[in-house]
């Protein structure tokens, strides 16, 4: 649940000029108490330079306090933030299992994306999982945080790059004495997918007693495996419904299957002939396989995850050091270490099927007279496999980060200053963990002799597990390093007295150094020039990585003045300019692959931001707020440097995008996923890649009729221009005669010959607004049981529009869009507390979702006898989702809290979606709806 007092919105809209607007009344009432509560010590305020007094600034940005974080239920720091209604657009752990996820969960404000949303650790920025800004969520330990600040308004002019989305604001424990241990325990009620964290901290000395404190944490948690075949709506790819009263069954099943299917091709042309022998010898199809017509197709939704595995562990530390009144000396160190391991479909691998070979003669021409086939106008055979018995393929992730921050702060001369060191490390691994196969010794056991040793495709299903098992890989893919380097100066002080109060000026820079390195191990580059003679690749995905060396620096100065017109009216503005160098990047490869000397790369580039924002206070009741500013990202220093390599396949299936006599035409596969290549845009000059840039503005109230009601509504726009996009897949293939020049021949060590591929470059091509309106309303009251309070938020999104040159605008808001992805009309969420005594407090939460358009898909229909009928494309709607949670709470001792809870109260599944992408899973959106059902879980607290 979202707090934010009366006096901290008003003071956020009044004087955070970098953050834009506030969202506070002003009544007597609550600016009496809070003057009477708190002392005239400075603060700092996330998204303002300047400190100020605590009567002015209690709680002065949207906050999640630890009693807040405790309600939630949230098992991490990335759950409790995909929560709020305000969080689009973001990276779950579910979109991992298949690699799309990366290992990674992120951020992202009114879905603008992760790219755009700032993540600071007290207030210091945190290197990224990849060469650019986006934080990894699952390097931060939950059991650590005292509470999150979320501003969601641009603060460009603060932060500089990547804050044009808004920022969110970690802020960890600090100055505590006493020693605590929490314990949680999660259990869904059915099976699979439960998970458990404990944490422990102590502090030793009183910063303010004794001059000093130290704090030391740490924290475990891990969380199990969920598989597809433990939920009921996501088992099979072939999933009855109805829709509109009629009955369909989605069809996701492939013809790479296990046992393998036999394709043959005819002399005379005819269409290929597939069929299944073991389904022609025992009349009946093995697991995870459908029977359709003469073959059993695999059946591969069945196999996957739906949430994968995790473990964390993480360490904190902290000192601060009173040297004396004015001057505090700290440090604050993060250690964490985050693994994940995600599991999808086994790998599909063609192989030929020699005509003369013994698995042709045992399997396939015994059933040539039964399938009406002429054995002289037999071509050639394929077999059409599926190794199930190498298992899923298994990606472990790993994510370890180091952040240490050196500071001192203070007061000297009549101004606040605070000077900080920050270093900070991000290392992400990418494992091999099981399912995929080396393809050298792959063939070295397919081709052994005597057969019986040999893997035999046509075999059932877990006859040939050991026969594969010295093929399997178990090996690092590829690493990454991400290092961050900031020194940072800031001041600020009081100017001059204007009618309503003293003028304000912050003022400070920022020195930067950021590096990227990108190691690619020998299986995952396969053949090249830097290995010509390298021979292997894995089965079930392609080599293709290139290493990457880069680093570029920047600096930046911003002002920020603060200006009480009047005792009701203020005005703050703030001005920043940023320069940033061209990236050096020394592992350097041209257009072939071959390795040159090292070279700058990009263009250097210069920014300069505003922000404007005024609160006018009619009457002590009403605020009035307004903000209009700019900002701008920098591209990623991956996005200019990266070679051009093979990225993966497509999201969906496409028809060949080319057509005979067009010789790129014999690669075609029909409707399938096609691979694709992607890379930097190395250029200088007008050609490369510039700062993509924002416009804002927000329009807002507050309203506080009575002391214990409060209303807040605030509409926001956000306009970028020269984004940097490549061209989604879906316009490349929905246009293939206009985007002709983008499709060519690839040699696929993995398969071992050429395959059809679409090159996919990024520039400065695309333009996009978000628009929305997002409401929060507290209510508290007292009834004959206890004290109810009621606290409502949401957003009401109006525009999430995307515009690439020549081609029609990408509209996202309610829809499954050309992305593959939603923009949710509404997302709300409504939390009541009630507290019955000094003991006990029980909190229900509702949150819901809006439904929207469904991803049209193909699907058959079904008879009114269960038989499957015509393929036909269906357009639909997913539903809203709506769950509930419910929490009890018991204070038993001063020291010992004990807390019983269920998520999703009701166990709604999640809502039907004909989605395409998102790898395996099948029925639902994983990214949007959750599979775990209904959820218990307990929490213990104690302080010593």
């Amino acid at each position: 649940m979202l707090k934010e007092t009366v006096l901290s919105r008003s003071v956020r809209m009044m004087f955070a000029g970098s953050l834009g607007l506030a969202m506070s009344i002003s009544a007597p009432h609550a600016l009496a108490q809070e003057a009477a509560a708190t002392s005239v010590q400075r603060v700092e305020i996330t998204g303002s330079s300047i400190k100020r007094i605590n009567q002015e600034t209690a709680l002065p940005v949207q906050t999640l306090s630890r009693a807040d974080i405790e309600k939630s239920g949230a098992n991490s720091v990335a759950d409790l933030v995909a929560a709020l209604p305000s969080m689009q657009g973001f990276a779950t752990a579910n979109q991992s299992i298949n690699g799309g996820g990366g290992g990674i969960q992120t951020a992202s404000i009114h879905n603008i994306g992760a790219a755009y949303t700032l993540v600071l650790l007290n207030g210091h920025r945190l290197a990224s999982y990849g060469s650019g800004s986006a934080v990894n969520l699952s390097s931060i330990p939950m059991s650590a945080v005292e509470r999150v600040e979320i501003l969601t308004d641009g603060a460009s002019t603060l932060y500089g790059s990547d804050a044009i989305a808004g920022v969110v604001n970690f802020i960890l424990r600090k100055n505590q004495t006493d020693f605590s241990v929490d314990l949680t325990y999660n259990q869904p009620q059915h099976s699979g997918g439960k998970s458990y964290n404990f944490g422990i901290s102590k502090g030793f000395g009183d910063l303010e007693k004794d001059g000093y404190n130290v704090l030391l944490a740490y924290s475990h948690d891990e969380q199990k495996e969920l598989n597809a075949s433990q939920r009921p709506f996501a088992d099979t790819g072939v999933r009855k419904f109805s829709s509109k009263g009629k009955n369909y069954a989605t069809w996701s099943l492939s013809d790479n299957s296990s046992p393998a299917i036999a394709q043959l091709k005819m002399k005379d042309g005819s269409d290929p002939v597939m069929f299944s022998p073991d389904l022609l010898k025992n009349g009946k199809c093995g697991p995870n396989t459908f029977q359709v017509d003469s073959r059993c197709r695999y059946d591969y939704a069945s196999t996957v995850q739906l949430m994968p595995e995790s473990k964390r562990d993480s360490f904190f530390g902290s000192v601060n050091y009173k040297l004396n009144s004015d001057t505090n000396l700290f440090a604050e160190a993060v250690v964490s270490k985050f693994t994940q391991t995600g599991r999808y479909a086994p790998p599909a691998q063609p192989l030929a099927l020699p005509l003369s070979s013994p698995l042709y003669s045992k399997y396939v021409t015994p059933y040539l007279a039964q399938l009406g086939v002429d054995p002289a106008n037999v071509a050639s055979a394929l077999m059409k496999l599926r190794i199930s018995d190498a298992g899923g393929r298994n990606v472990a992730y790993g994510t370890e980060a180091q952040h240490l921050v050196l500071g001192v702060d203070g007061n000297a001369f009549g101004m606040d200053y605070n000077a900080s060191f920050t270093h900070s490390v991000s290392k992400r691994s990418r494992d091999f963990a099981g399912g995929f196969l080396s393809k050298n010794k792959f063939y070295e056991i397919v081709d052994a002799a005597p057969p019986a040793l040999s893997y035999d495709p046509f075999a059932p299903a877990g006859s040939s597990t050991a026969i594969l098992a010295p093929a399997i890989l178990h090996e690092n893919w590829s690493s990454s390093q991400n290092t961050l380097d900031v020194l940072s100066l800031r001041g600020s002080r009081e100017l001059f007295t204007l009618p309503g109060g003293k003028a304000q000026l912050g003022v400070g820079t920022d020195f930067t150094r950021q590096g990227y390195d990108y190691k690619a191990t020998p299986i995952g580059m396969g053949a090249n020039a830097l290995q010509p003679n390298y021979t292997d690749a894995p089965l079930g995905d392609s080599p293709g990585d290139l290493p990457i060396a880069a680093s570029r620096n920047n600096w930046g100065a911003f002002a920020e003045l603060l200006m009480p017109i009047s005792k009701r009216f203020d005005i703050t503005a703030a001005l920043r300019y940023d320069s940033y160098t061209a990236i050096k990047n020394t592992a350097n490869f041209d257009a072939a692959g071959t390795p040159i000397a090292s070279e700058t790369q990009g263009n250097k580039a210069d920014k300069l931001t505003y922000k404007l924002s005024a609160a006018f206070r009619p009457i002590d009741s009403l605020l009035l707020r307004g903000s209009y500013g700019t900002g701008f990202k920098m591209a990623d220093m991956s996005t200019i440097t990266s070679p051009l390599t093979h990225s993966g396949n497509t999201g969906g299936q496409y028809d060949c995008p080319v057509k005979a006599p067009d010789p790129r035409a014999v690669n075609c596969m029909g409707k399938t996923q096609y691979d694709i290549l992607s890379g930097g845009n190395r250029l200088s000059g007008e050609n490369g890649l510039k700062p993509e840039e924002s416009k804002q503005a927000t329009l807002g109230f507050r309203v506080e009729p009575i002391s214990s009601l409060s209303v807040g509504i605030d509409w926001w726009d956000v306009k970028m221009s020269n984004q940097i996009a490549s061209l989604p897949e879906a316009v490349v293939f929905g246009n293939p005669a206009k985007y002709d020049n983008l499709f060519s021949t690839f040699y696929e060590p993995g398969q071992g010959g050429n395959i059809l591929v679409a090159t996919l470059p990024s520039f400065n091509i695309a333009n996009a607004q978000y628009q929305g309106i997002d409401w929060d309303t507290s209510y508290k009251t007292a009834t004959p049981i206890g004290k109810l309070s009621l606290n409502w938020t949401g957003t009401y999104l109006l525009k999430s529009d995307y515009d690439l040159p020549g081609n029609p605008t990408v509209q996202s808001v309610g829809r499954y869009d050309e992305f593959n992805n939603v923009a949710f009309r509404v997302i709300t969420r409504l939390a009541t507390t009630l507290t019955t005594s000094d003991m006990f407090s029980h909190t229900m939460m509702i949150n819901y979702k809006s439904g929207y358009h469904d991803h049209q898909a193909s699907v058959r229909e079904v008879n009114t006898d269960g038989s499957f009928g015509n393929f036909v494309d269906l357009d639909r709607d997913v539903s809203s989702y709506t769950t509930f949670d419910w929490q009890t709470r018991a204070q038993l001792k001063k020291n010992i809290t004990l807390t019983f809870g269920i998520k999703n109260l009701f166990d709604r599944n999640p809502p039907l979606s004909l989605k395409d992408g998102n790898g395996d899973q099948v029925g639902y959106d994983g990214r949007y709806a959750d599979a775990m059902g209904r959820t218990f879980y307990m929490t213990g607290s104690m302080k010593f």
